[in-house]
């Protein structure tokens, strides 16, 4: 169980702000290791929450550099911020029975792998050269600054494609930046932000939920956790730098790879 645990952990922090869907390959992951004590939910939610941690921790000095700024740099980072958040929010609490119902249906997590890799290769073109991306900036306003309200919420609304299972929230807003003309470090950064308010509202809500299923496995919780928050944390360090120089080409093609083997050979991971 142990080993499980620490794999599933491991599993979130590496995925979680990749375009390749954390949801899926945990999805995978429990199918594959058995994984399905009465806490299995809550478990999961509190190893989301370890990787959102993680993306807070990592941009700490924009967002402190940020709150000592003026009111005007304020407002409009957080106007930006919630107009991203908010129609995939609106949306998600609408359809949060439909979208839990659609965890149940293997074949469709497998789809949208291949969907997501599709939508990548025919986005993220190599024309969208890394000499145009953004450089590092010290606050949230700097590095959002390219960014307009329109934009934000045309990527908010991407990121409701989010809401199909297997799909990706951060390949969602990360592909919806780039199609409203932002270059890949804004748009990632920009996913990374908006992640922030939208995962902890959907892990706040998600653990109320499983509240009464929280006690009696802390330990193991713990260790999801902080196991989680270190693999999140270098993955978005390593992805700031990563999209300086390389497309997310690569991460289309594993996603095709895998989501079809998954649709060719569902017998090997689906538990019957």
């Amino acid at each position: 169980m142990w080993l499980t645990i620490l794999l599933l952990s491991v599993i979130e922090g590496l995925t979680e702000f990749l375009p390749i869907s954390s949801t899926g390959h945990l999805v995978v992951a429990s199918a594959l290791t058995h994984f399905d004590p009465p806490w299995r939910e809550p478990f999961l939610v509190v190893i989301q929450v370890g990787a959102i941690i993680a993306v807070v921790v990592a941009r700490w000095s924009q967002i402190l550099a940020l709150l000592r700024s003026d009111r005007a740099a304020l407002f409009d980072v957080g106007l930006k911020i919630a107009l991203g958040f908010l129609p995939s929010a609106l949306i998600g609490l609408a359809l949060h029975d439909y979208i839990s119902r659609l965890l149940a249906n293997p074949a469709l997590v497998s789809l949208a792998w291949v969907v997501g890799g599709v939508a990548i290769l025919l986005v993220d073109r190599p024309s969208r050269t890394s000499a145009k991306s953004s450089e590092p900036a010290d606050n949230v306003a700097a590095e959002l600054a390219g960014v307009t309200p329109r934009q934000a919420l045309l990527v908010g609304f991407s990121q409701c494609f989010a809401l199909w299972p297997g799909m990706s929230r951060s390949g969602s807003t990360i592909l919806g930046g780039l199609l409203v003309g932002l270059d890949r470090r804004t748009a990632t950064l920009l996913s990374f932000y908006i992640a922030i308010p939208t995962m902890f509202a959907a892990s706040g809500y998600e653990l109320l939920k499983f509240r009464d299923q929280l006690d009696g496995s802390f330990s193991m919780f713990l260790v999801g956790l902080v196991g989680s928050f270190i693999i999140a944390l270098a993955t978005v360090r390593w992805l700031l730098r990563f999209v300086q120089t390389h497309t997310f080409r690569g991460f289309a093609v594993y996603r095709l790879v895998v989501g079809c083997a998954m649709l060719l050979f569902p017998s090997a991971w689906i538990e019957s």
